[in-house]
């Protein structure tokens, strides 16, 4: 049985305070010249800035920059997949439609790590060939579509315990279209978290609900959170944080509980079993993120955006490689890939979060808007997740790779 007091302290890692807190101790770390990996320029942040503002003034001249969420994927190329499928739900109510985008979001943004440059999905209704980001959204928005996550036939539009536990490798190769000659990276990696999101839905029916359990079921479960029709961004994290736990695999244990998206780091020493851990939690995050629609959809406004952080992924990250914000020591062999727990990632990730805080007043100046009109959900939409792929591909064309290569099982990135 764990003690109560290492589940507090491992309650205590599971937020975003937690996230920005320990990542600015390791950005204090390396402005001091501790790290043997990386040290920061600051005075480049300006040069950041005026680049991200540069391309979000090119995507969004009126400045009518929406969140940055899935659901901007499933617009890849300009089609409006969602809105299509949406306007066939005659007679579904608000409600029951902010269930169904919840599976949808949930299971889309789980299967949404780097997909690696060689898989492509090929959509049938436009003849396009996606990568990437785009092309896990619409390749699980069609598997979605088709049932695939339904465990009754009569209810496709649906994610339920059932279906996902009962999930195997070669369903989902078949629905994303995985060969030999398409592979995905992290296939099974995907199925076994998919698996275990199954498992985690069934024994929460607290949060996700019973006859079955879905991820729709938070939609009921914070709703009565809510203050006249007000709800915190970080309640949708914590709740996702506290019923997902168990997914996420981790080669951290402490005390036999797995930390998920935690990383060590030597800046962050403190008098008890958290020390050295710096946890980043981006797919739960992001999944925030992608949460945010659906329940405004049902009529709630999702309110403090910014007690959630920027997302420690390799395209905010890179953009700040690249543009001279972090530097490495030593040059990186970008055909080297680093385990994700290594130390060097670790730091990487940590001071992304830390310098995209500083990084958000500079672009906001630039763009004239304030802080509730361009929170960090914009600033990546904008933003920064755009301009790092842009930044990469001008850097190493064509595919674009991140400047410092990650070994990614699927769950992670």
């Amino acid at each position: 049985m764990t003690p109560p007091e290492l589940a507090a302290e491992l309650a205590a890692l599971r937020s975003p305070a937690a996230v920005r807190a320990r990542s600015h101790r390791v950005l204090d770390h390396v402005r001091a010249g501790h790290s043997p990996h990386f040290t920061v320029d600051e005075a480049a942040l300006d040069v950041v800035a005026d680049y991200v503002a540069e391309v979000t003034r090119q995507d969004y001249p009126e400045l009518d920059i929406p969140y940055h969420s899935r659901w901007r994927h499933f617009d890849a190329a300009g089609v409006g997949r969602w809105a299509a499928l949406e306007a066939g739900l005659v007679g579904v109510g608000r409600e029951d439609l902010a269930r169904i985008m919840i599976d949808l979001a949930v299971v889309s943004v789980l299967l949404d790590a780097g997909a690696g440059d060689a898989w492509r999905y090929r959509e049938d209704a436009t003849g396009l060939s996606l990568g990437r980001s785009e092309g896990l959204a619409v390749a699980s928005l069609c598997m979605f579509e088709a049932g695939g996550f339904s465990s009754d036939p009569a209810q496709p539009l649906r994610a339920d315990a059932p279906a996902l536990i009962g999930l195997d490798a070669g369903t989902l190769a078949r629905h994303f279209q995985v060969s030999e000659d398409n592979p995905l990276v992290g296939l099974p990696g995907r199925v076994a978290l998919l698996n275990r999101l199954g498992h985690a839905l069934a024994a929460r029916p607290d949060l996700f609900g019973s006859a079955p359990a879905r991820p729709g079921g938070l939609y009921d479960a914070l709703v009565p959170q809510a203050k006249i029709g007000r709800l915190p961004a970080e309640r949708i994290l914590a709740a996702l944080l506290d019923g997902l736990s168990a997914i996420w695999p981790s080669g951290l244990e402490v005390g036999g509980v797995a930390l998920g998206d935690v990383g060590r780091h030597p800046a962050v020493r403190v008098a008890d079993l958290s020390d050295q851990l710096v946890p980043f939690h981006k797919l739960s995050q992001w999944l925030t993120y992608s949460l945010l629609e659906p329940f405004e959809a049902a009529g709630l406004a999702v309110t403090d955006l910014d007690a959630l952080t920027a997302l420690p992924e390799y395209r905010n990250g890179g953009l700040l490689v690249d543009l001279g914000a972090i530097v490495p020591r030593a040059p990186v062999d970008p055909a080297q890939k680093l385990p994700v727990s290594s130390e060097m990632v670790v730091e990487w990730r940590a001071l992304t979060v830390a310098l995209m805080d500083l990084l958000a007043d500079r672009v906001r100046e630039r763009l004239g808007l304030d802080a509730s009109e361009f929170p960090l959900a914009k600033l990546l939409q904008g933003g920064t997740w755009t301009a790092g792929r842009r930044i990469a591909a001008e850097r190493r064309p064509p595919a674009g790779p991140p400047p410092i290569a990650i070994d990614a099982d699927g769950t992670v990135f």
